[in-house]
């Protein structure tokens, strides 16, 4: 056989096999490989994501697994998986797919409101990053951080301001809360801290008595009213006497926050809690919940008037009849108690 032939039987024989190679390259690469019906999927990849970690995200919305790990072994991927969320479309193929895991880490949006304690938020943030509630808990409660950034047991609740922030979903318990600090600075502007100050109140004080605001009304347009009611009490040195305070205080003392009290006894009164506001006077040690910024604007921006006093309105549900004295304030009164004992509420 003439040295031409072996060549030419060579070069085709490359030629076959570069095609072979390059047609399962393709394949590999450009085939589509995905295996739901839907326009897109979600996949969420956790920190620290092996190979096995993958395979048991992907296996559900991938219609070959092996093709894919082998494209992403190509691309240099296995070596550097990174977590987070990350949107998946119809028709991928595994270039595209790997793609989209090293580089489409899509924000989420976590939204807190209304809660009363921490382990509360931190269950409600769980449910919306990486991070879980134990290790939320442990950064909320750190010792050091309190301290170094002014607050304590009982205030560290009002480092948290609620609203809608966009994280990745991989963030970390102490990233969470290093952020969760800069938008308390943030909020805390120069405007409001003058505020506070005007009334003679600490942005952490001013938490504290929004709380009761938050918890005393639902209506945003009569929360100035209340908060007004409750500086002229304090400016006058009378007990601010809150029901939410007493049923904070109850809550707090058996450990039961789903506990549900529509109406205190007079019993009540005469817990002996810091946060029992009809025996000890001044504000709570703390926030009796979380308050959202309509109540801490409320008590920034409060009504001016000359009342000392509320009740329910009964013929306006979800607003209060204010009184200047205690004697018109116990004509309201009664009208309030006829109704809650026509409605059999005892407790």
């Amino acid at each position: 056989m003439s040295i031409k032939r072996i060549l030419l039987g060579v070069v085709v024989v490359g030629l076959i096999g570069g095609g072979i190679f390059g047609y399962l390259a393709y394949r590999t690469f450009f085939t589509p490989n995905t295996s739901f019906d839907n326009d897109e999927a979600i996949v969420f990849i956790p920190t620290d994501a092996t190979i096995s970690d993958l395979e048991e995200q992907l296996t559900p919305l991938v219609k070959d697994f092996s093709s894919f790990e082998s494209a992403a072994d190509r691309k240099g991927y296995l070596n550097k998986i990174k977590a987070g969320k990350y949107k998946l479309g119809k028709g991928m193929n595994n270039n595209e797919i790997v793609n989209s895991l090293r580089s489409g880490n899509i924000p989420v949006k976590v939204s807190f409101n209304n809660q009363e304690n921490i382990y509360d938020l931190a269950g409600r943030i769980a449910s919306q990053i990486e991070a879980d509630s134990t290790s939320l808990v442990a950064a909320f409660d750190n010792k050091d951080f309190m301290k170094a950034n002014g607050f304590d047991d009982a205030n560290k609740i009002s480092l948290y301001i609620p609203n809608s922030y966009e994280f990745f979903w991989n963030t970390s318990a102490e990233s969470f809360r290093a952020r969760m600090l800069k938008e308390y600075n943030r909020f805390w502007t120069d405007t409001r801290k003058e505020k506070a100050s005007a009334l003679g109140l600490k942005p952490n004080e001013v938490i504290a008595l929004a709380s009761i605001v938050h918890k005393e009304t639902a209506k945003v347009d009569e929360r100035p009213t209340v908060a007004g009611v409750y500086l002229n009490r304090l400016r006058k040195g009378m007990l601010l006497q809150a029901d939410p305070t007493v049923i904070y205080a109850i809550k707090k003392e058996t450990g039961n926050f789903d506990t549900i009290i529509k109406r205190v006894l007079y019993r009540d009164l005469e817990m002996d809690s810091p946060y029992n506001t009809y025996k000890y006077a001044g504000l709570p040690p703390g926030p009796i919940a979380m308050p959202d910024i309509t109540a801490i604007d409320a008590v920034l921006n409060p009504k001016k008037h000359n009342y000392y006093y509320f009740v329910a309105n009964v013929e306006k549900f979800g607003y209060h009849m204010f009184a200047e004295n205690l004697a018109q304030h116990n004509r309201n009164k009664e009208q309030y108690i006829r109704w809650i004992n026509a409605q059999k509420i005892n407790r």
